[in-house]
């Protein structure tokens, strides 16, 4: 799949498709906040969420106060759909709509979240890129939390193919560039009662 037909494909699912009728829908996800309170992300964070378009993290993280907060999809229609459910709230965060593997960030950022937008980079090439892109927009000591499909979890999401990780293929990819906190395995239950298995792992930046 070119990047044009990546892009289309997505266009046409959040155009088309409710959020009770794509699996990776969560009300509250609570993986992922979690990682924010145990490293007590402090509120003037800057942070970032690769593949959160129509994602609830950003409600939360606005409710929870932070002040900089990103949101970068690949879909106009999936960051439109959330700025229409934050309503006035929407003009505090930067909506960035852009292909992560050609987005040329033009900040540092204290917290880098990614839940299940990485495992869809199935070239070497594309996930090298993504990395060291991370490693260059990631400030000192900063975090990187990436949940991805595990070894137990499908092999494709929405009929794409996708790349399964395991904690250690995970920390093979990541150890060059950033110092590994922990990794934890996740079901997460989709909204048609099927179970999927992620793993999560974050990193800092302090190699």
């Amino acid at each position: 799949m070119n990047k044009v037909e990546r892009k289309d494909h997505w266009e046409n699912i959040y155009k088309t498709k409710g959020h009770q009728e794509v699996s990776w829908y969560q009300n509250v996800p609570s993986t992922s906040l979690a990682f924010f309170k145990e490293f007590a992300v402090p509120l003037d964070a800057k942070i970032i969420d690769i593949g959160g378009g129509d994602s609830f993290l950003v409600d939360h993280l606005l409710e929870m106060g932070y002040q900089h907060i990103s949101v970068l999809d690949i879909s106009e229609a999936a960051i439109k759909k959330a700025k229409i459910r934050l309503g006035d709230k929407a003009i505090l965060v930067k909506w960035i709509v852009a292909d992560i593997t050609t987005f040329e960030p033009t900040e540092i950022y204290d917290f880098w979240h990614d839940r299940a937008a990485f495992h869809f980079l199935t070239n070497e090439d594309e996930i090298n890129h993504y990395i060291a892109k991370v490693k260059n927009h990631i400030a000192k000591n900063g975090l990187f939390v990436l949940g991805t499909f595990s070894e137990n979890g499908p092999t494709k999401c929405s009929g794409i193919e996708i790349k399964q990780y395991s904690e250690e293929s995970i920390s093979e990819k990541m150890g060059k560039y950033f110092k590994k906190i922990k990794c934890l395995a996740v079901d997460h239950m989709t909204p048609f009662n099927t179970i999927q298995n992620f793993v999560f792992c974050s990193f800092k930046n302090n190699l």
